[in-house]
């Protein structure tokens, strides 16, 4: 998990609104996996789900950051670094009424991913402090279908956004959460999307191991 950062060094500031999308952990394997919300796992756990927590507190181990488990409540912790395919349609939904380029986005991802599908040599470059992303441009639907890594790896854009900048959305490689800027009422309406497990969330708060002040964070 990198520290130090907070949703407005992932996600451009100047929007009306922010919200995080969870990353939702699994029980049982491959097409019979059953998503497993974090709010769940803090019931079973006896935390707190909160706008700010953070998955390693909810669990009370870095081990469940990339591999951990707890028999009966998730087998797979949630996807770091990549929004899953079935929260990128649902947010795909909620976003597509709030801009008129929804067949002109961006897609970014980050060029040292493992095995990029996308030929860094035949594609634009974007330079972001420490890292260099690599761009496409497409329609929104293929924010949910595109992979951007070569199979059998699932990787989503790590930015996308319109061309008319009406919103932007950022997973960043090392977090298990999403983030999204944009006016209000489209914020309202990915919040209300039942599918999806989102909080609202403010530019200047962190989105390490420091923004969950509610749930004790285990030692390094």
């Amino acid at each position: 998990m990198r520290s130090g950062l907070t949703v407005g060094s992932l996600v451009p500031a100047g929007f009306a609104a922010y919200a995080r999308v969870l990353h939702p952990a699994y029980l049982g394997a491959d097409e019979n996996a059953v998503e497993v919300r974090w709010a769940t796992v803090a019931a079973a756990i006896g935390r707190e789900a909160h706008a700010g927590m953070q998955w390693v507190a909810l669990t009370g181990s870095w081990d469940s950051y990339y591999s951990g488990r707890q028999p009966g409540l998730f087998d797979q912790p949630p996807s770091p670094g990549s929004l899953p395919t079935a929260q990128a349609r649902h947010l795909v939904s909620a976003l597509e009424r709030f801009t008129t380029a929804a067949d002109d986005c961006f897609f970014a991802v980050w060029e040292g991913i493992g095995a990029p599908a996308v030929p860094p040599d035949r594609v634009a470059t974007l330079a972001m402090p420490g890292r260099t992303m690599l761009v496409l441009r497409g329609s929104l639907s293929d924010a949910a279908t595109v992979s951007m890594a070569q199979a059998p790896f699932e990787q989503s854009p790590s930015l996308w956004w319109p061309a008319d900048r009406a919103w932007c959305v950022a997973t960043d490689i090392d977090l298990v959460s999403t983030y999204v800027g944009a006016s209000a009422a489209c914020i309202d309406a990915i919040l209300a999307e039942p599918s999806l497990e989102a909080w609202p969330a403010n530019p200047d708060d962190r989105v390490d191991g420091e923004s969950d002040t509610r749930n004790p964070t285990p030692p390094p």
